[in-house]
């Protein structure tokens, strides 16, 4: 009987099946309270443990149920602690923790992404590009104590997140609970991450001595757009390269200094044919590739790709519950943003699947991340319903073969048709609207009627 409810589910919703697959394998309960037995330094195991609140709160995040209480009344049977402990416990979660769930998770999607063969096209072959941001997580409600008689919006922490564009990962985190913190004082942190052989692109707001000198001495690359403060000197006049439709490319070298050690640069402007909305006439970009690795041209190309990382938090903003505004604590915060991470990790490498199957350039097109979203939600409660939890326990120990194997025979039997995105038509200019003080209110039915 179970089977044909499995065969039921993989019939009408093979995208449902893939995801919940990867849930059970990548928050496998053994795997998490490892990591976070690891990785804690001040909190501890009594009753609850941590793939508990994880499982949980992925339950919020995913938009499965509407808010932690709603998921903990849920859940409350399983659960061998009351509420006020679970509270207590996830407000606690250390930001360690939260970086560490996010790094092994993305680890081993990658490792699966590779075995199904759903990867991109990499954007600089040769190097192993990392696209570095900052997003500040929004305001919460005024729920403690400490907040109650303040009248500003109480921000619960920052952070700078890492994306792979060649695999579509978030692959690390640097989250920081001081939400009026500089963005700077966590690029130690990432200097300690870098490795040689990676190609680091980043806005104008990461453009500085110590990161730039620290990327290229770990031998390592970067684009980064540069930041009008920073001193340079020229070591070259600005020479014409080519005429493209944006504009004029120029180039030059450069060489900068930070605590006595020097690095040479290729400064390159885009001269704009028209201003940005923001009215910049030019874009200027710093890197340290070599000329034979990359043209200017192709320098700044690479650097148009950054908008990447702002589609993923677009995507997480929009379609999971990254930021949970009952969540006031800055360390539950934190960690509900990292578990979304997570999350969209999940669906990208679902995306992934469906890429080797259907191939990469028609996912990228035409299916959209909402539509897939809404499937999961419309479809998980009665689908754990019907099938209990422990029967997806088989997906918990599969071996990434196995498992990238399962996942694109699943993604074989998707119909493609009911995730496509909407193509935008052009907007028609709004003409100005009357107001009448004296009518304040229309009938709808009477401007719709002919007569």
């Amino acid at each position: 009987m179970l089977v044909n409810i499995f065969d039921a589910f993989v019939q009408q919703s093979p995208v449902s099946v893939m995801m919940r697959g990867m849930i059970e394998h990548v928050f496998r309960a053994e795997r998490l309270d490892a990591l976070f037995e690891h990785h804690a330094k001040a909190q501890y195991t009594r009753e609850l443990l941590f793939s508990e609140v994880v499982n949980l709160l992925s339950l919020v995040v995913c938009g499965i149920h509407p808010s932690v209480n709603a998921a903990y009344k849920a859940k409350a049977t399983e659960l061998s602690v009351e509420r006020a402990a679970f509270y207590q416990k996830l407000n606690g979660i250390e930001i360690g923790v939260s970086a560490a769930l996010l790094r092994e998770t993305a680890g081993e999607l990658s490792q699966l992404i590779q075995q199904m063969g759903g990867q991109q096209t990499p954007l600089l072959p040769g190097y192993r590009v990392r696209i570095l941001d900052g997003n500040a997580l929004a305001a919460t409600e005024h729920r403690l104590k400490v907040l109650r008689s303040v009248g500003a919006a109480p921000l619960p922490g920052k952070s700078l997140v890492v994306l792979d564009p060649d695999l579509g990962l978030a692959v690390d985190i640097f989250p920081c609970e001081d939400g009026h913190a500089q963005e700077r004082r966590l690029f130690g942190q990432v200097l300690a991450t870098v490795a040689p052989g990676e190609l680091w692109i980043a806005d104008r707001n990461m453009c500085t001595l110590e990161l730039l000198t620290g990327i290229g001495e770990r031998q390592s690359a970067f684009v980064i757009r540069e930041h009008q403060n920073l001193p340079w000197q020229a070591v070259s006049e600005l020479r014409s390269m080519a005429v493209i439709e944006a504009g004029e490319v120029l180039e030059q070298e450069v060489t900068i200094e930070f605590e006595g050690r020097s690095l040479t640069l290729r400064r390159i402007v885009l001269r704009l044919s028209q201003p940005t909305r923001h009215g910049d006439s030019e874009i200027v970009v710093l890197t340290n590739l070599p000329v034979a690795d990359a043209s200017a041209r192709v320098v700044l190309q690479l650097y148009r790709e950054r908008w990447q990382v702002e589609g993923l938090f677009l995507t997480v903003t929009k379609n999971f519950e990254c930021e949970i505004e009952t969540l006031a604590y800055p360390k539950a915060a934190l960690f509900s943003f990292s578990l979304a991470l997570v999350t969209y990790n999940i669906l990208a490498t679902l995306k992934a699947a469906l890429a080797s199957v259907h191939g990469v350039e028609t996912i990228e097109a035409t299916v959209s991340d909402f539509y897939l979203v809404d499937e999961l939600q419309g479809t998980y409660r009665g689908m754990m319903i019907a099938i209990p939890s422990e029967h997806w326990h088989p997906f918990r120990t599969m071996s990434l073969t196995e498992l990238a194997a399962l996942l694109k025979q699943l993604a074989a039997q998707v119909n493609l048709e009911r995730f496509l995105k909407q193509p935008r038509k052009r907007k028609s200019k709004t003409p100005p609207r009357v107001r009448d003080p004296k009518h304040p209110h229309v009938s709808t039915a009477r401007l719709l009627s002919p007569g």
